[in-house]
């Protein structure tokens, strides 16, 4: 599921998906759903020409079969970038620990975890790795 690319390109397609959601962010504020927010981000991505893949299935091996538990990706920028959108009031530790998951499973080694529910969405900005 990973497309093999450099830490440095890495960091600049993690720069260019945040620069895309403070478009949405400062265009909308906060409030909307987490649907919204998903939808608004996708239709900024596509418009700055970032391919991603929305609502990706997350089948996840157990014991040497694949299973569908229904676990879908928000959405994955590039095939290397997961991107997990939320809209809460407060991120809590089990929302780190769910993108973590999803980028063990995934193979993808970052993600990004975005709160819109904030008055600045640098605050509610989270970068996380997995073995990068």
């Amino acid at each position: 599921m990973t497309a093999t690319r450099t830490p440095g390109e890495i960091n600049e397609l993690t720069e260019k998906i945040i620069g895309a959601a403070i478009e949405v962010h400062k265009a909308l504020g906060p409030g909307l759903l987490e649907s919204a927010c998903d939808e608004c981000l996708c239709r900024e991505l596509a418009m700055r020409g970032i391919p991603f893949v929305r609502q990706q299935s997350l089948p996840i091996g157990y014991k040497g079969v694949q299973l569908d538990c229904g676990y879908r990706l928000d959405i994955v920028v590039a095939e290397c970038v997961v991107v997990e959108i939320k809209a809460v009031e407060t991120v809590l530790p089990i929302h780190s620990a769910q993108l973590l998951t999803y980028l063990r499973l995934s193979g993808i080694r970052v993600g990004l975890l975005l709160n819109f529910n904030v008055a600045v969405l640098k605050d509610g900005i989270k970068r996380l790795v997995n073995d990068f």
